[in-house]
């Protein structure tokens, strides 16, 4: 006999643990909760449940705020020890954050429940206002003896309950309507119950409960009793008997059959007084598939349990101490998929009809992410703020996630925006205003250039190298136009001119400056008796100086064209909220290299000046050079830092106002003193006046 079932007791007409331990978890991952907590009976069932359900639970990132056993003992002496411990399993459960709790037990567990409660609310009214949603399994039930009839059933109100999917079979509410006592000989058991039901005793009764004060008549209504004390309709457990009875009967039907059949072809017999053993059912059974009355096909698994599943069923109860079985729900048996309406739910009062929250911590806002706090559950967690540049855009994420490079954070830091695009342009006031800048200086250049070519002839115009004077007026004009290349969207032939020009315009400047300096000291030298400096005193010496160092300029703009040229650049990295269009320099160090040699050409003029600024007065123009490159060198100087610490259109806008910062330096220190002899004191532009200063 090698059949893989050896005993009936195999198979089960209830749907199987390990299904109303999944549906228990879908459950709770539908209603969104992770802290909950879960109290078992002290029996083996409950030791199964509490080896399967928290690592299931674990596995989902549901945590168990607490584990409690619940002793039980049928000997009356144990029971103020088991009331004492479920007063204190029961003040656990108020005190904790967990609103929800899995409760695994049966229908003596819910009585005991009752009493733990009636006891703390007792002596702790207040504590027991707080509603607590508890999630039964398919054994428990509430059932009320008849000293707890007048006991409020609100804490049970809202408990969400999984019973064994069952239907109703015809006839079953006549069956009930038709019991009565009086015509069931011989079952004690009906008495009994009918006595403790309806609180009255029979005539022949032999029970001393001295509540017991009436006399039953059996014509009491079992209809007339509240659903704590007997319900009407089919039960899940009484639906399984049902179904396994009809099982029985449908393979022990089959079975007959099948073995009339065989023994009545092989030998010629009939079956009248046909012998057959129990093991012999476990192959028929196996295979039975019927419709019962209810209208539900019943069959079993390869594992001998039966294809039904679970109702989830929400107690509501009343103020008139009865309640009502909603279901709400079911656990598909083929599937493993929960389908549950949770409108249909009616919470304890204390949670106003909204779905309980059961965590831990509330839930991190968007915008916030998750941080485990050392030796704590990884349920309890503390929120967060999403670091500079990153945003959360759920509840409870375990890390914040950063923005593509087009985007940005938010204020909240729980979306991204797009960037703005920006550049320093004519349409905004700084642009703007650089630019009327630029365009001013430039005319006060040109109207000076004017002022000096009408007096060209004037002893004060000759006396300062006419050519090298007009040079660099028309550099410093250049000077000042070159700013506007800076302002405007980045263009690969703006990004090319720009730096080069200001690079190539500003030595020539300041290598004119230079040659006026050293033009003054070698005027000065030439004058002295006996001097041979004469030779190099003149136009050429100037000239040649001036276009010496602006080709050296010229050569180091050349190779940074040649190596590595500036070209136009998205840059989304260096400020978070935009993207800005920019030169890219292309080298950084060909680019401070030209920054370099502008410092060294201001340097040397600057010492030059400096040297020769106690020349007779009518030489003294090294004064102003003097001053001027003071100016020049203390702007460029505080540009290097400014630069740096800058981002995006600002940076240009440094750049701009250092250009022309710088170069209004040099035309306003050296120039507009000699405007104002020029115009306004013409009596002084004369050879006599100029050659009666004396040595200071």
């Amino acid at each position: 006999m090698n059949d893989k079932f050896t005993d009936l007791s195999v198979y089960q007409t209830v749907p199987s643990e390990a299904q109303q331990y999944q549906g228990i978890l879908n459950l709770i991952l539908h209603l969104r909760w992770t802290w909950v907590g879960i109290i078992v009976v002290e029996d083996e069932r409950g030791e199964r449940f509490l080896q399967a359900m928290p690592p299931l639970l674990s596995q989902h990132g549901i945590c168990s705020a607490f584990k409690e056993i619940f002793s039980q003992s049928t000997a009356f002496d144990d029971y103020p020890n088991m009331v004492d411990k479920g007063l204190k399993i029961l003040d656990v459960v108020m005190k904790s954050k967990a609103n929800a709790v899995v409760f695994s037990g049966d229908a003596d567990s819910a009585s005991h429940l009752r009493w733990a409660q009636k006891l703390l609310e007792i002596e702790y009214p207040e504590e027991m206002q707080k509603g607590k949603v508890y999630i039964m399994t398919d054994q428990m039930d509430i059932s009320s003896n008849f000293y707890q009839r007048s006991w409020d059933l609100q804490q049970m109100n809202g408990v969400i309950a999984f019973a064994v999917h069952a239907k109703e079979p015809p006839g079953f509410q006549a069956f009930l309507q038709s019991i009565n006592p009086l015509q069931t000989k011989g079952d004690t058991f009906i008495r009994d119950f009918w006595e403790q039901a309806f609180l009255c005793r029979f005539s022949d009764s032999v029970s001393e409960e001295k509540m017991l004060d009436k006399n039953c008549t059996g014509e009491e209504k079992l209809e007339s009793l509240t659903e704590d004390c007997f319900e009407m309709s089919m039960s899940g457990h009484s639906y399984s008997i049902y179904n396994a009875v009809y099982a029985v009967a449908h393979a022990l039907h089959v079975m007959r059959s099948s073995l009339c059949k065989h023994r009545t072809m092989m030998v010629g017999k009939t079956c009248r007084h046909l012998s057959q053993q129990s093991w012999q059912l476990h192959h028929y059974l196996r295979s039975v598939i019927f419709n019962n009355s209810a209208g539900d096909e019943i069959s079993f698994n390869s594992n001998g349990e039966i294809k039904t599943g679970y109702d989830i069923m929400n107690w509501v109860t009343f103020p008139n101490q009865s309640f009502v079985r909603v279901k709400v729900g079911r656990m598909d048996p083929h599937n493993q998929v929960l389908v549950i309406n949770e409108d249909a739910i009616k919470w304890h009062s204390w949670f106003n009809q909204t779905t309980p929250l059961s965590v831990c911590v509330e839930s991190c806002h968007p915008g916030q992410s998750k941080k485990v706090k050392e030796g704590k559950s990884f349920c309890c967690y503390e929120c967060i703020k999403c670091p500079k540049g990153k945003i959360s855009n759920q509840k409870d994420m375990d890390d914040c996630d950063i923005c593509r490079e087009d985007l940005y954070p938010n204020k909240g830091q729980d979306q991204c925006i797009p960037k703005y695009i920006t550049y320093l342009s004519y349409e905004e006031l700084l642009g703007v205003t650089l630019a009327i800048f630029a365009l001013f200086f430039s005319l006060i250049t040109i109207l000076v250039l004017g002022i000096f070519m009408k007096n060209h002839n004037t002893p004060l115009v000759k006396a300062n190298n006419r050519s090298i004077t007009y040079t660099l007026l028309i550099s410093l004009l250049f000077c000042f136009l070159s700013s506007l290349l800076f302002i405007g969207q980045p263009e690969k032939m703006t990004c090319l001119l720009r730096q080069m020009a200001f690079g190539i315009i500003f030595s020539v400047s300041v290598s004119s400056v230079l040659a006026k300096t050293i033009t003054v000291v070698l005027v000065f030298m030439a004058t002295q008796p006996g001097s041979r400096m004469k030779k190099w005193v003149g136009n050429r010496l100037a000239n040649s100086l001036v276009l010496s160092c602006s080709l050296i300029q010229t050569g180091i703009c050349a190779v940074w064209l040649a190596t590595c040229p500036p070209f136009p650049d998205i840059n989304m990295h260096s400020m978070p909220e935009s993207i800005i269009l920019e030169c890219n320099e292309g080298s950084v160090i060909m680019f401070y290299g030209v920054l370099s040699y502008l410092g060294f050409l201001a340097v040397v003029s600057f010492t030059v000046a400096f040297l020769a600024r106690k020349l007779p007065n009518s030489f003294n123009e090294a004064k102003l050079i003097t001053f001027s490159m003071l100016v020049f060198c203390s702007v460029w100087l505080s540009f290097v830092p400014t630069y740096l610490s800058t981002k995006g259109k600002y940076m240009v806008a440094v750049e701009i106002f250092s250009i022309l910062a710088s170069s209004a330096g040099l035309l306003g220190c050296i120039f507009l003193p000699k405007c104002y002899i020029i115009i306004l004191r013409p009596e002084l532009n004369n050879r006599k006046h100029l050659m009666n200063k004396k040595v200071k």
